[in-house]
C-alpha cells in the first residue's frame, strides 16, 4: 500500500508541474537530461520551424517582435541603454520604427547578427541562421558597427568593446545574447558553435559550450521584451526559443550555475530524491534499495569509478550483495529516465 500511495503522489506531482509548461512542448520528453535533452529540444525547434523569414522581411517582423507596448511607433534596440537624455542617439534603447536602413548620420537602425555571419561555419549569410528572427535583432547602426564581428567576453555596465578586441553586450542584454546563442547552437548545430562567438572556458559535458553564456543566462533572466518577442516570432516562424521559455533547460543540458526555473522542474528532482530508501548504511552484507514510482537502475562503484554491481529495469525493492567487498567507501548511482542521484555507501 505504501508503494501504491507513493506512486500516486509521484504521478500527481508530475501532472502539477507539466500543467505549467506551454503546450508547444507536449510532445517533448522533458524528463531527459544532458545531450539527450539537447537533441530532443533541437529536433523540436527544427521540426516546427515551418516558415523561413526572408532577410528583407525582418523590418516588418521587428514591428511585431520588438515594438514598445507603450508607444507603437517605437521599437527596442539591442545593446542600447539610454533614450535621448544625453543627446547621443546612438546609445538609445528605443527608435522610431521608420528609421531603418544604414545611415549613421540619420540615427537609423539595422539588422544585427548577434552571432556574426563571418564567425559561422560556414558563413551564416542572409538565409537560415542569417535571417532567423529569433537571432537577428534591430540595433543602432553605429553600435552595430562598433560591435562588428567581435566575440563576446565578460564585462559590466553598458555595451561596448572590452579587453581590446571583445564585445560586452551590456548588463541589460547579456541574458538575451546568451539565450540567442544557445538557441542557435540547437537549431543550427555546428554552424553556430558557442566557442566560435564567445570567450570563456569549455564546460565538461560539451567542449563547444562556453561557461560565459551559461553564467549570463543565469544572471540575467528573461525580460518581458524577450517573452513578447519569443511569442511574436513563434507566431511568424512556428518555433520557439526554449531557453526564453525556461532558462533552466540550459542548466539541465550543460550544468553550470542554476538558471531561473520557470517550470519548477527542480522540484520534481528534489522530491524524488527525498523518497528513495537506501539501508542499512553503513552496510555489512546487503544493501536494500527502494525507488518510488518508476523503473530504475543502479550502479555500485568504488572510489575509482569502477562499476562493481549493476542492475537495470528494476520496479520494486532490490537487494545488493556487498558481503564479498572489502570494507571501504562506495558510491551508489541510482537512475531513471527522469533523474539520477549519487549516494555514498560505507561498507564495514
Amino acid at each position: 500500500m505504501k508503494k501504491i500511495l507513493m506512486f500516486v503522489f509521484f504521478l500527481g506531482l508530475v501532472g502539477s508541474l507539466t500543467a505549467q509548461i506551454p503546450s508547444y512542448y507536449n510532445d517533448v520528453d522533458l524528463t531527459l537530461r544532458g545531450q539527450d535533452l539537447k537533441t530532443e529540444l533541437a529536433n523540436k525547434i527544427i521540426a516546427t520551424h515551418s516558415s523561413q523569414v526572408d532577410y528583407s522581411d525582418l523590418w516588418e517582423v521587428y514591428r511585431q517582435s520588438d515594438i514598445s507596448v507603450t508607444d507603437s511607433s517605437k521599437l527596442y534596440l539591442i545593446y542600447g541603454w539610454e533614450n535621448g537624455q544625453d543627446g547621443d542617439c546612438h546609445n538609445d534603447i528605443l527608435r522610431d520604427t521608420i528609421k531603418h536602413g544604414g545611415s549613421v548620420a540619420r540615427c537609423e537602425y539595422n539588422r544585427e547578427h548577434v552571432f556574426p555571419r563571418s564567425l559561422g561555419n560556414p558563413d551564416l549569410g542572409s538565409t537560415g541562421a542569417g535571417s532567423d528572427a529569433h537571432h537577428v535583432r534591430p540595433a543602432d547602426v553605429q553600435l552595430n558597427g562598433n560591435r562588428g564581428n567581435k566575440k563576446f567576453s565578460a564585462g559590466s555596465g553598458h555595451a561596448g568593446t572590452v579587453n581590446g578586441s571583445f564585445w560586452y553586450p551590456g548588463d541589460e542584454w547579456k541574458g538575451d545574447v546568451a539565450r540567442i546563442i544557445l538557441y542557435l547552437y540547437l537549431r543550427y548545430d555546428t554552424q553556430c558553435l558557442p566557442d566560435s562567438v564567445g570567450e570563456g572556458n569549455p564546460v565538461a559535458s560539451d567542449p563547444h559550450m562556453v561557461d560565459l553564456f551559461l553564467q549570463w543566462n543565469a544572471e540575467d533572466p528573461p525580460s518581458e521584451l524577450e517573452d513578447r518577442r519569443n511569442e511574436a516570432v513563434y507566431q511568424i516562424q512556428g518555433n520557439r526559443n526554449p531557453f526564453i521559455d525556461n532558462p533552466y533547460l540550459a542548466t539541465l543540458i550543460w550544468g553550470g550555475p542554476q538558471a531561473q526555473d520557470r517550470w519548477n522542474m527542480s522540484v520534481l528532482q528534489n522530491r524524488w530524491e527525498n523518497h528513495i530508501s537506501v539501508y542499512p548504511n553503513p552496510a555489512h552484507q546487503e544493501i536494500y534499495v527502494e525507488v518510488p514510482g518508476e523503473p530504475y537502475g543502479l550502479e555500485l562503484r568504488n572510489v575509482s569509478g569502477q562499476v562493481l554491481r549493476r542492475k537495470i529495469n528494476l520496479r520494486s525493492e532490490t537487494v545488493i550483495d556487498v558481503k564479498s567487498l572489502p570494507d571501504d567507501v562506495y558510491f551508489l548511482l541510482i537512475f531513471t529516465d527522469r533523474n539520477q542521484v549519487l549516494k555514498k555507501i560505507i561498507k564495514h
